[in-house]
């Protein structure tokens, strides 16, 4: 006798769930960032909500380039999680032959159940077809959990790091390392 599985999947998001990614992704940002940026720094409410909102909607309906992709990952109808691909944007690197994990992003009360596994291999499928031959990502240097996660899957640090200056003062600086991993 079997058990009963959860229906879950990951699809190419709609301009439908702009409303469903937005909520998540400022949910998620406080616990993500939270020991790196002040806490006001993160947008509240609901204008911030209805801001995001647009903001991905936008995204969603007319991408700046025909590889951005966003996937979402779904239990039943409810986001989960999101991730984004497209062309890598770093100078060193070649945006036809490299895309870029520019998020991944899973609910934290969500987190456990494969979501960001899904959401993962969505994304390397996507890139490779897409005809991406490697994809790299950028992960906060203290996130160890994403890091771990990533290593898991095959990804490796490729050498390159960055410091992000968040409120342009140099009051809040992000160190940075990106991974790499061959996707053919």
């Amino acid at each position: 006798m079997s058990s009963p599985t959860a229906d879950v999947s990951v699809r190419v998001a709609w301009a439908e769930d702009a409303p469903a990614i937005a909520a998540l992704q400022l949910r998620a940002w406080p616990e993500l960032y939270g020991g790196l940026v002040p806490a006001e720094a993160f947008p509240t409410g609901p204008d911030a909500v209805a801001a995001a909102t647009e903001a991905w909607r936008a995204a969603l309906t007319k991408p700046v380039d025909a590889r951005n992709r966003v996937l979402v990952a779904l239990e039943r109808n409810r986001v989960c999680g999101f991730a984004i691909t497209g062309p890598a944007s770093d100078p060193d690197l070649d945006p036809v032959a490299d895309g870029e994990l520019a998020e991944v992003t899973v609910d934290a009360a969500e987190r456990g159940r494969g979501h960001g596994s899904r959401l993962l291999q969505a994304a390397a499928d996507t890139m490779v077809a897409d005809r991406f031959t490697r994809a790299v990502t950028w992960t906060v240097a203290s996130d160890d959990a994403l890091r771990a996660f990533l290593v898991a899957a095959g990804w490796g640090a490729d050498g390159a790091h960055r410091e992000l200056d968040l409120d342009g003062e140099g009051s809040t600086l992000v160190k940075q390392v990106r991974l790499h991993t061959a996707l053919v």
